[in-house]
């Protein structure tokens, strides 16, 4: 029932670490987040504690909780766990229909047409889930899935540039292209690149120059 009844609040909790209105590295004021959110201590802690094993907070012994900060190493981790991953899915999935491929090319249409990081994220996440679905492999996918969530908060960091968000879009062309043509292995190749352009961004935006 506490499971049910504090989705929300976790929910509400991750989506303000990701925009950075719990800024990277900070200490998270339980009693000024409750009263923010209208909650008791008790379910924030619960959903902080669901949070840490997602790897978005971290709990430090008799100091609290903390949001875990954003690190060139970690993205230079995260990003090539994708890129082996998301390749290997669309491999065991094979080539889409042409249906499936045309819906492809409207959610790459509307992530395009995207003015913000949020709404940009939304597109992007639907069009890999897309690309991806028809893989044989559940566990595959549902590592592709928390890999989605452990990168979100360095892809909002990406998608705050409308030039990254144009880079994004013209690779998902160039790999609908490729679908199209039926050539799958080509697709797996652009799907790793897509997987690793966001790197050097992420890593000059943390590391400065």
């Amino acid at each position: 029932m506490r499971r049910n009844m504090s989705q929300p609040l976790e929910e509400e909790l991750r989506a303000r670490i990701v925009r950075g209105e719990l800024a990277p590295g900070s200490r998270i004021n339980e009693v000024r987040v409750s009263e923010a959110l209208g909650v008791s201590r008790t379910p924030l802690r619960e959903a902080l504690m669901r949070l840490t094993a997602e790897a978005f907070v971290e709990a430090r012994p008799k100091l609290g909780f903390y949001v875990r900060p954003l690190s060139a190493a970690e993205a230079n981790e995260l990003y090539a766990i994708r890129a082996k991953l998301d390749p290997w899915a669309l491999a065991l999935a094979g080539l889409p229909d042409a249906a499936v491929i045309e819906r492809l090319a409207a959610v790459n249409d509307a992530l395009a047409r995207t003015t913000t990081a949020e709404a940009a994220l939304e597109r992007d996440d639907e069009w890999h889930l897309l690309l991806l679905a028809h893989c044989p492999n559940r566990v595959l996918l549902d590592l592709i899935r928390q890999m989605m969530w452990r990168t979100r908060r360095y892809e909002h960091t990406y998608f705050h540039d409308a030039a990254n968000r144009a880079t994004a879009v013209s690779e998902h062309g160039k790999l609908i292209a490729t679908l199209r043509a039926g050539d799958l292995a080509a697709a797996c190749r652009w799907l790793e690149q897509n997987m690793s352009t966001a790197v050097p961004v992420l890593v000059h935006e943390l590391e400065g120059p």
